[in-house]
């Protein structure tokens, strides 16, 4: 069983930067796939970044490319999302999830544990 706590999130104009943090609690994080998901109200929960198990492997949706990067520490149980030039759209409740799977997951339904997320909002 594991636990993620999200961290970060907050205010920030179009053009800044932010960086979440995931912290998981439990055993074998270093097995675990992770991801990051983003929702607005009334939407689904959208696909934003995954990072495999070394953090080698990495993948990014399209509108967030060139812009975000995700990446992990395995000696601290800690996952990263850096986020650059920040746009409007970007404004969100970000999720760090946790999955099972082995290779990169880009559906919530692959992943097993869930953060209770960290609004982001980008406005001037």
């Amino acid at each position: 069983q594991l636990q993620l706590v999200e961290s970060g999130g907050g205010l920030e104009q179009p053009g800044g930067s932010l960086r979440l943090s995931c912290t998981v609690s439990g055993s074998a994080f270093s097995t675990y796939t992770m991801g990051w998901f983003r929702q607005v109200p009334g939407k689904e929960r959208d696909f934003v970044a995954t990072i495999g198990w070394t953090g080698l492997s990495t993948d990014l949706a399209d509108s967030v490319k060139g812009r975000f990067t995700i990446s992990r520490d395995n000696t601290k149980n800690l996952v990263y999302l850096q986020m650059n030039n920040l746009k409007p759209e970007d404004t969100a409740v970000y999720y760090c999830a946790a999955s099972g799977n082995y290779g990169l997951g880009y559906r919530s339904r692959d992943y097993n544990f869930w953060g209770q997320g960290t609004q982001v909002t980008v406005s001037s």
